[in-house]
């Protein structure tokens, strides 16, 4: 089972998420800006890592990468997307960034895997949030640091699970 994590990040808080993300699981991690369609293709098993900016946008570095996503057939693969935010001061666009991923992956044929509960946050809506899930993980670092670390470790291990 070969994992590829896949970050973008503006600030660095996205980045070391996913470095706990790459301590907990394994695999491979890249800087989304450091690969190619190609390189994402090789990979049987994925995790997109993301956050959102503005009103619902995705990081710059993934905004400019989503159309070489156009490129990747995800059929038989599947993918985890992991998505910071901030639910107070962003509370109705909260990580919506993450649908945009999921939507992606899905029209290219992938399956997403590692959906997870909303309890335990507060905002008003969340493009991320589908049939009562979350799309992925959610992490909160302006306001739920305290819970990352938890919240990464439960995740890997639902992760090891539908990627095996």
């Amino acid at each position: 089972m070969s994992i590829g994590i896949f970050y973008g990040s503006s600030t660095g808080n996205t980045k070391d998420v996913a470095v706990k993300l790459h301590e907990a699981l394994g695999g491979d991690l890249h800087n989304i800006t450091d690969v190619d369609a190609a390189t994402i293709a090789g990979y049987d098993r994925i995790v997109f890592a993301t956050s959102t900016w503005g009103a619902g946008d995705l990081q710059d570095d993934w905004e400019d990468f989503l159309p070489d996503l156009d490129d990747v057939d995800f059929s038989g693969k599947r993918v985890a997307i992991l998505g910071l935010g901030d639910q107070e001061n962003y509370g109705d666009t909260f990580v919506d960034a993450m649908a945009i991923l999921v939507d992606a992956v899905e029209q290219q044929g992938g399956t997403v895997v590692g959906h997870t509960s909303t309890d335990g946050y507060r905002y008003d809506n969340s493009e991320a949030e589908r049939d009562g899930k979350f799309v992925g993980l959610v992490i909160d670092e302006d306001n739920q640091s305290d819970l990352t670390d938890d919240r990464i470790s439960s995740w890997s291990a639902q992760l090891r699970a539908a990627f095996s």
